[in-house]
């Protein structure tokens, strides 16, 4: 409390002392100032000071926290892979949309700095192959809203059948395979998507019956 009076007192009157001095300096300078905290509710509690809170917050800029900006994932992934990549010398693995997906599910209680671990840590594990997620907490997905929804509309029972699961998974699959213009393997494929090798597809497509339509 006793630094912000100093602090407030330079951005009011453009001068200060150095320690140790009687020389008064003047400064023309532009303050930044980020804080994660609620600086106006820190002020009502008395642990900021309310006129220097004013001073600062002329003109504020709110950033959402990851979790409120998924679209941004990607490529804050990409960049961070390459900063990983670049620190350790290593070969550069490869990020696939089923592992982009897998990190726009999950919540970062950590915002950038839990991202950027977890991508480290991938890069680690990948040894220039695919990169494959071990979030470090539970695994957090937020439901999109269009499920929530149709959930409360549609009254989803407690439990499925077996024949339910079976037909819900043959209908995802055939999902996937259209959405994939029926390619198993490679950049984009059905494989890919689904976060499987493409002999696991394969094999699951014959069990199921599914072939490409002619």
């Amino acid at each position: 409390m006793e630094l912000q009076s100093k602090l407030l007192r330079v951005l009011q009157e453009k001068c200060y002392e150095r320690v140790g001095e009687d020389r008064t300096r003047h400064a023309d300078v532009r303050i930044i100032a980020a804080t994660n905290r609620d600086l106006k509710s820190e002020a009502a509690a008395g642990r900021f000071r309310e006129y220097l809170y004013y001073r600062l917050n002329v003109f504020p800029i709110q950033i959402a926290r990851l979790r409120e900006r998924r679209e941004d994932i990607p490529l804050l992934a990409k960049h961070f892979i390459n900063l990983s990549v670049k620190e350790m010398g290593c070969a550069k693995p490869r990020l696939t949309r089923a592992g982009i997906i897998r990190l726009q599910g999950y919540d970062w209680p950590g915002n950038i700095r839990e991202l950027r671990n977890v991508i480290e840590r991938a890069v680690i594990l990948a040894r220039g192959g695919t990169l494959d997620f071990d979030f470090p907490a539970a695994e957090t997905a937020l439901v999109p809203a269009r499920r929530v929804a149709r959930a409360e509309v549609d009254a989803e029972p407690e439990f499925l059948t077996e024949t339910e699961l079976q037909r819900r998974e043959r209908e995802n699959l055939l999902a996937v395979l259209e959405k994939a213009n029926w390619k198993i393997k490679g950049a984009d494929g059905a494989a890919e998507l689904l976060g499987v090798n493409s002999a696991t597809l394969l094999s699951r497509m014959r069990k199921m019956g599914l072939k490409r339509p002619t």
